[in-house]
């Protein structure tokens, strides 16, 4: 399959993975080369990791995050940053840490969410608190999710003996276990979540992954070298708003997977000090130690020689960026005419004023009377051999996505994305063609 894809033949829009081509081999093999060939370095690498990870690696990474969010290398302290085995692992390790099967009343899903994630709530016990939280145009909606905790605090009133954790208490080495949970990559309304979080007693994970990614959503508008300002996150939200706060109400959950390889496997996480050191204290880390130890070391060198940035802003930036643009570009010369709609929330605008794109992929909503969109599916992968990711998929609850397509262009060069994207164009003049008239 693999085979078919790279030679076009099969089509993937779905597929959530850079392209083979874009791994940064070479910078790895010298990475690695530098770590395994000094005996010092090459010792540290290969024992049981430190609990909270590479320290060399926490130390550079929280100098890059300071300059990437802040301009400025000393704004985060190393102790705030922990190293993990991939955002997905450290989902799961944060659940277990900060969350309890009883006590822990809702876990609100940001929708059209990362449907990948929602296994690893139900793994952790929380399948029945998983509830969907919809956006409107400012970003997550508020209300709805103040109403639906409300209605849990309500709910738990009435049954009673939920005031606190019943197995994960301060006595066993909890310190601290959350009413509320909510998973999110949203961008408006920070501020507020924040403010909400705090008040409800609610830990926020944010997926952070995708900010590096970023690029005018004008070609042109930026001159080469200009590094793209970063929206505000909701872990810096949180300090400025609380600094008092021992473990906080967010936690900024970040992976190397996308910005690497995703076989990197090497993550982290930052919160503040409390908060960072128990999430990295978990029962497996303890007894093995850091996951992803050795690879961590790898990475640590490239970001401390200036290779992670350098691929980020001089191979991946460009590539996406044209990616992002033919993607845009087919479908609006391609799609928009049979009704198709390009799906953008509120955006963000640069200190210039730039307006910005990003990340992986796009969203289009299909035009109404055509098949249900799983059908469209169907026919798109057996008759015009090509795969894309449809609404209901990213669905906690009945949300209004049912007619949503996503479309990535991380995997596909430039020409094979517009065939994708002529594919769905042919699909659905066909399916037009035969509807009925009345």
């Amino acid at each position: 399959m693999l085979l078919r894809l790279i030679q076009w033949k099969h089509i993937n829009l779905q597929l959530w993975w850079p392209s083979p081509s874009l791994f940064p081999s070479a910078e790895l093999k010298l990475s690695a080369n530098a770590v395994l060939t000094d005996f010092d370095a090459a010792t540290a690498a290969l024992v049981y990791g430190p609990n909270r990870g590479h320290t060399p690696l926490r130390k550079q990474l929280a100098q890059w995050l300071g300059l990437m969010y802040h301009n400025y290398s000393q704004a985060i302290e190393e102790d705030l940053v922990c190293i993990a085995g991939g955002a997905s692992q450290n989902l799961a390790n944060t659940l277990l840490r900060f969350t309890d099967p009883t006590y822990t009343r809702r876990i609100g899903m940001v929708e059209p969410t990362y449907f990948l994630a929602c296994p690893v709530f139900k793994d952790c016990g929380r399948v029945d608190k998983m509830r969907g939280v919809p956006e409107d145009d400012q970003g997550i909606d508020l209300d709805f999710l103040k109403k639906a905790w409300d209605e849990a605090d309500a709910n738990a009133a009435r049954i009673g003996g939920m005031d606190t954790p019943k197995f994960k208490t301060p006595s066993s080495g909890y310190e601290k276990i959350h009413k509320h949970g909510i998973y999110t990559m949203s961008l408006e309304h920070r501020h507020d979540l924040v403010r909400l979080a705090i008040e409800y007693d609610a830990l926020i994970i944010s997926d952070d992954v995708y900010d590096f990614l970023c690029w005018p959503q004008e070609m042109g508008k930026l001159s080469d070298g200009v590094r793209t300002s970063l929206p505000p996150r909701l872990v810096d939200i949180n300090r400025k708003i609380d600094p008092k706060s021992k473990l906080g109400n967010t936690v900024s959950n970040g992976s190397f997977s996308n910005i690497i390889a995703p076989g990197t496997r090497v993550s982290w996480a930052q919160g503040t000090l409390a908060f960072a050191n128990f999430l990295a204290s978990t029962g497996s880390t303890g007894s093995g130690g850091n996951p992803g130890h050795l690879a961590s070391t790898f990475v640590w060198k490239m970001v401390s020689s200036g290779a992670l940035e350098n691929h980020i802003r001089n191979t991946l930036i460009p590539c996406y960026s044209a990616r992002y643009y033919g993607m845009v570009k087919s479908i609006r010369e391609n799609l928009v005419p049979l009704g198709v709609r390009i799906n953008a929330g509120n955006p963000f605008f640069t200190t210039a004023g730039v307006e910005t794109a990003g990340g992986f992929l796009l969203s289009i909503t299909l035009p109404k009377g055509l098949s249900n969109i799983p059908v469209l599916s169907k026919i798109a992968l057996e008759k015009y051999d090509f795969k894309f990711a449809y609404g209901k998929m990213f669905e906690r609850a009945s949300m209004g996505f049912g007619n949503t397509v996503r479309l990535c262009w991380a995997f596909h060069e430039n020409e094979a994305i517009v065939k994708g994207i002529k594919r769905i164009r042919d699909m659905l003049v066909e399916q037009r063609e035969s509807v009925p008239t009345s």
